[in-house]
């Protein structure tokens, strides 16, 4: 198994990307703290972990608040004495002109999406170093690398986590803590549907955006799990400052536009 022994944080893992890798971490010999602010699909994600054989706990966190972090951090230390893996997932997204904005809005994504990795990091970094380093994942997005219309602040804060995963692979590397970031393109997750909408409407407009992807598919949080499994295993030994871009090949192309048969 490739975690086995380690343990790993994982931060908005009530659903989406972070509770397939919370699930997927557990499954690969992981201790894993299932932080996130929603309580109920919470412990859902838990209780699913513990009914395939795997140990898990929940930890409720607004991960926006040093406070519930630090809190967050100190109690997985005390229950298992050490922590190998932080996935720093939680994020929200807004779809707003900057001029409709408010000053509270932009706030919120921010503290979300950027501020919350700052607070962990800033807490489990000196565990980290303690037991001889470990590995720190960010979810960015295919909007850390380009822009994209009518969603400024969340764009903002992608290229602002992809830049501090550069930044603090340096200061951490010879600490034996590799920072890296995923970067998912079009995935299947309840924060796509809150942003493209549900049903017919929504629907259409996932199937209007996969005409610009390469493989026509959308991706599943699965797909992403598994990506980043690869980059908080040793299978990623060396592997520090990278943008790690899963899209289907949505990025690779600067004109591609194939409706779907």
């Amino acid at each position: 198994m490739k975690l086995s022994g380690k343990v790993a944080i994982v931060t908005g893992a009530a659903s989406g990307i972070g509770r397939a890798s919370a699930m997927l971490f557990a499954e690969e010999g992981a201790k894993v703290v299932v932080a996130d602010i929603d309580a109920q699909r919470g412990e859902e994600t838990v209780a699913t972990i513990a009914a395939q054989g795997h140990e898990a706990v929940f930890a409720q966190a607004d991960v926006a608040k040093e406070a519930d972090v630090a809190r967050m951090v100190e109690d997985t230390v005390a229950r298992w004495g050490r922590i190998d893996v932080l996935f720093n997932n939680a994020g929200v997204v807004l779809v707003k002109p900057l001029e409709e904005m408010t000053e509270a809005e932009w706030d919120r994504v921010m503290s979300i999406n950027v501020k919350a990795a700052f607070l962990a990091i800033k807490h489990v970094v000196p565990h980290m170093r303690r037991s001889g380093g470990g590995a720190i994942l960010n979810t960015g997005s295919i909007g850390s690398l380009v822009g994209q219309l009518h969603t400024p602040v969340y764009i903002a804060s992608k290229g602002a986590i992809a830049l501090l995963t550069k930044s603090l692979a340096l200061d951490y590397g010879r600490d034996r803590i590799r920072v890296n970031c995923i970067c998912p393109g079009i995935t299947d997750t309840p924060m796509l549907r809150e942003h493209l909408g549900h049903g017919a409407e929504g629907e259409a407009r996932i199937r209007a955006r996969l005409s610009r992807v390469p493989t026509g598919e959308i991706l599943k949080p699965e797909d992403i799990a598994r990506a980043a499994l690869y980059l908080v295993s040793d299978d990623s030994a060396g592997v520090t400052g990278v943008l790690h871009v899963v899209d289907g090949g949505m990025l690779a192309a600067a004109e591609y536009d194939v409706p779907l048969a």
